[in-house]
């Protein structure tokens, strides 16, 4: 289950419950921090937390401020400077050398364009989305208001308080579409006619990453729980009956029994693939079909000779398969851990995958200089300005 899984299940029962809550939400660091702009975390008026904005150094504060927001009524910003080594509070010393700002937000049961609502409609759609969200900005400017939000789909549908100001909602609206388009959180600041900025952050939302695995043997079960816990949606096919049965992976979001001579119909889809199949027929079955699907990574388990049988047989046929799956065939699959174990292999396997997904090589952090986490790419302020709206007024947005 993702972490955006467990908060929506969280919200749901708070809400049946009538249990008020608030949403704290990272949207903007500076420097190192445990956690990057997007983490969030469910606070209930008593105090009960579901999920995580930092490795625990900052719940206890972030828990007690979201209770003063939920009595309040009003949204807050509280910036966290854990780089001040002679700041004692909250238990940060010289941790994580950063500057955390987090929204707080009182969260209203009855508007569906509450921030875990519009997450909710993206979690319906398994396409990546862009979810914008106004931070800071002026006060008494009429353009936006602390914690406004815009949900663009790739379709072009979009949902959210934003709408309230066209004109900050075309540019937001372009500049979503620039985030979709290069996979980049962005962070901006729009300047207002009558002075000061709005400061947005433009977070993609990426589905659940969605893997098939050919092959339902014993090997194959710890792999599905390990992806499965990550929130992964898996699907596992096999042509054996016995082996392809629901009840041997329960975490498995389907289960498929497709004998060999229908793997030839299998729909052709992006989804990550496995073969573990320890069958070369059923293997080579299914590598002749993923020469024409639009899935960037293959995972074949078995030795280099294996593959290179596999590669030969598919090349009289198809002179070009190994040009066509140079950049996405990973034979032997997983990361070089030294993995003997069932558990171990998925483990490698699961972390090589990880890997790919990021775009990461996959070595020890300790020999990289790269940066560990992803950043929104902060490019300043935009050029155009902001024309407050006639029908809009703000509130509560600290200066």
């Amino acid at each position: 289950m993702t972490e955006l899984q467990r908060l929506l299940t969280a919200y749901d029962q708070y809400r049946a419950a009538g249990r008020a809550c608030a949403l704290a939400t990272v949207v903007e660091v500076q420097g190192s921090a445990y956690r990057r702009p997007g983490a969030r975390m469910l606070v209930t008026d008593d105090g009960q937390l579901t999920g995580a904005i930092s490795g625990g150094c900052l719940e206890g504060d972030a828990r007690q401020r979201a209770r003063q927001a939920l009595q309040r009524r009003q949204p807050a910003l509280v910036t966290y400077d854990t780089s001040d080594e002679d700041d004692p509070r909250h238990g940060l010393g010289p941790g994580c050398q950063g500057v955390v700002h987090i929204l707080l937000e009182p969260l209203d049961f009855q508007d569906a364009n509450n921030p875990l609502e519009l997450l909710r409609d993206f979690a319906q759609h398994p396409e990546p989305a862009v979810l914008a969200t106004v931070f800071r900005c002026a006060a008494g400017q009429a353009v936006a208001d602390l914690g406004q939000r815009l949900l663009l789909m790739p379709d072009g549908q979009v949902r959210g308080s934003a709408l309230d100001n066209p004109d900050l909602t075309a540019h937001l609206r372009r500049d979503a579409t620039q985030a979709l388009t290069q996979d980049q959180s962005l962070l901006r600041e729009y300047p207002s006619a009558s002075g000061g900025t709005v400061r947005v952050f433009l977070e993609v939302l990426r589905p659940p990453l969605r893997l098939t695995v050919y092959g339902a043997g014993n090997d194959a079960q710890p792999l599905v729980r390990l992806a499965a816990s990550l929130g992964w949606h898996v699907t596992v096919v096999d042509g054996r009956p016995r082996q392809a049965a629901p009840e041997r992976f329960p975490e498995a979001a389907g289960v498929r029994v497709v004998p060999l001579a229908e793997v030839p119909a299998l729909p052709l889809t992006a989804d990550y693939a496995l073969l573990l199949s320890h069958n070369f027929a059923y293997d080579l079955a299914v590598l002749q079909r993923l020469l024409e699907a639009p899935t960037p990574y293959i995972g074949l388990l078995g030795p280099r000779t294996k593959a290179a049988r596999l590669l030969e047989e598919l090349s009289q046929d198809m002179p070009d398969a190994e040009s066509q799956l140079n950049d996405r065939l990973y034979s032997p699959v997983g990361l070089n851990l030294g993995a003997e174990t069932p558990e171990e292999i998925a483990l490698s396997i699961v972390a090589e995958i990880q890997a790919v997904r990021q775009g990461r090589a996959g070595g020890m952090l300790r020999h990289t200089n790269e940066a560990i986490h992803a950043r929104p790419l902060d490019d300043g302020t935009a050029t155009v300005e902001l024309q407050p709206s006639p029908r809009y007024t703000i509130s509560h947005c600290p200066a």
